[in-house]
């Protein structure tokens, strides 16, 4: 049930509807759960472009130029969150 007097709970529960998000269930690392945000946006987006292609409102020529900038995004983003070395965390000291 929607909260009629908080205009936002309507907006958030738009939005939740148009970009679900799922749980991250694989090894956490912040820079893991930054790529799975953004692999999740990626498909969301590309949902898009495929309902708006099939719908007529973009042509195909459009929508796979869209999904090729789309991809490269995200293998950007995979670069630089998972595929570059980070450096060793220091050793936190002990009170021995």
């Amino acid at each position: 049930m929607v909260n009629s007097n908080n205009p936002n709970s309507n907006q958030n529960d738009k939005d939740q509807f148009f970009h679900p998000q799922s749980k991250y269930y694989g090894e956490f690392s912040p820079e893991a759960l930054a790529f799975n945000a953004n692999l999740q946006e990626f498909a969301s987006r590309v949902g898009i472009v495929c309902n708006l292609e099939t719908g007529g409102k973009i042509s195909s020529e459009e929508a796979y130029t869209e999904i090729k900038r789309l991809w490269k995004q995200l293998k950007q983003s995979k670069h630089e969150l998972l595929d570059t070395a980070r450096p060793p965390s220091p050793d936190l000291p002990t009170d021995e």
